[in-house]
């Protein structure tokens, strides 16, 4: 997994792209656990100047995504089996609140961006999985995104990223593999637009602990 998640663009300020592309690395997991994120390596790999390299490290230090060291500079934030847990249930919590809020605020523009996001997601080649995960996150949001509240979207999206970072491990495995997460996103597509709250919810958060008890077995 070579590629970035997303693709930095060229309009974007150096700060931006500095962030974007170390967040990238670090979620797909190209940049590993505990490394250590020195300021004058990073200005010649990214190509920009220490000052973006040090903001864009103070988004990442908000995002739990870098630790900061004291008066040592900053390190990729450590794993463990005990902080995936952790994510894991934040993450059903919050998302079993924003979900129930979105099917029950959610207006026809929502569903058919609901739907366009999972045509997206099944339509994109999994033979680029960093391009396939940026569409997996889009309709994951989808399903959230008429919950009305900013701060609860802004949490669910960085409990996504933070998850992410454990569920690329799952990709590399042939037993993962055969699990048919395709029929899942659909099951889980279908009970939401037709505002079945109970049966998405359940569908959901199976969907999520599955993979939870999976990757469990392979988090140190």
């Amino acid at each position: 997994m070579d590629k970035p998640v997303e693709h930095p663009k060229s309009n974007q300020s150096s700060t931006q792209r500095a962030y974007l592309t170390l967040r990238n690395e670090i979620i797909s997991g190209n940049i590993p656990p505990g490394e250590r994120l020195k300021v004058e390596t990073l200005k010649l790999k990214l190509d920009t100047g220490a000052s973006p390299v040090r903001e864009a490290l103070s988004l990442l230090t908000s995002d739990q995504l870098v630790e900061r060291l004291d008066q040592r500079g900053f390190r990729v934030a450590q794993t463990s089996k005990a902080q995936f847990q952790e994510i894991l249930n934040l993450r059903c919590n919050l998302e079993d609140l924003a979900l129930r809020d979105s099917i029950k605020f959610g207006d026809q523009r929502w569903e058919e961006s609901l739907v366009l996001s999972h045509h997206r997601m099944t339509r994109t080649d999994r033979s680029d999985p960093d391009l396939f995960e940026a569409h997996h996150k889009d309709f994951h949001m989808a399903l959230l995104d008429a919950c009305g509240s900013p701060i609860l979207l802004r949490f669910c999206s960085q409990l996504y990223d933070l998850n992410v970072r454990y569920r690329y491990l799952a990709g590399k495995s042939k037993s993962y593999a055969r699990r048919n997460v395709e029929s899942e996103h659909l099951a889980i597509l279908d009970a939401a637009v037709n505002r079945k709250t109970e049966t998405v919810s359940e569908l959901l958060l199976k969907h999520y602990r599955e993979t939870g008890d999976f990757l469990a077995g392979l988090v140190d």
